[in-house]
């Protein structure tokens, strides 16, 4: 705990809601009048790529919702998405308080599309608590895939003993520790905030 330099943190499920999850989709199904089922087909089946940052989200979209003719436009559904996405409760705000002195670099390790991971990075200041954002749209990686991991690491300039990753995952949190990663399944606020708080005090 004595060399612990960077923090890695997931985004959605930890800091904010996971913006694009199964009930935001059961959500635009149910407004916008689609097929849920078919719905679901063809985002497990474009979904990764985009989050790889290998299409657009209009790509994904053509793929998912414009493959019929639609009543509402492409605006008004990507305006539906980026609502979906909410801060969750209590984390958030206390680490950009708990950045200033923490004497910490905290580095961001989530997959998410080009525009979302945007959308939320600025509509929620994570700049504010991150000091890089390690993203799957900008590595062409995505997790488990340990290489995203390990390029988190070569851009801190960190080893696995001078880590500590939080995931809500605990598959995710898992593959970072098979790398020898000091990992943490995020589960509540309190908690993730007690942890911290004790790698603090132990530097």
């Amino acid at each position: 705990m004595e060399t612990i330099k960077v923090v890695f943190f997931d985004v959605g499920g930890v800091l904010l809601n996971n913006g694009w999850g199964h009930q935001s989709r059961q959500e635009a199904a149910r407004l916008f009048d689609l097929d849920y089922s078919e719905m679901e087909v063809l985002h497990s089946f474009i979904f990764n790529v985009y989050e790889i940052g290998k299409i657009t989200l209009d790509d994904y979209l053509d793929t998912v919702v414009f493959n019929h003719p639609r009543s509402f436009t492409k605006e008004d559904f990507k305006t539906f998405m980026f609502a979906q996405s909410e801060e969750l409760p209590g984390l958030l705000q206390w680490l950009k308080d708990w950045k200033r002195s923490c004497g910490f670099r905290i580095i961001s390790i989530n997959n998410e599309g080009r525009e979302l991971n945007d959308y939320r990075i600025k509509k929620f200041g994570l700049h504010d608590c991150f000091d890089a954002f390690v993203s799957s749209c900008e590595v062409g990686m995505r997790k488990p895939d340990p290489g995203i991991f390990k390029l988190a690491m070569g851009i801190a300039q960190v080893s696995t003993e001078e880590c500590v990753y939080f995931d809500d995952r605990i598959m995710l949190a898992e593959a970072a520790q098979k790398l020898g990663i000091r990992s943490i399944h995020h589960q509540d606020f309190l908690s993730t905030k007690t942890i911290l708080e004790e790698i603090k005090s132990s530097v």
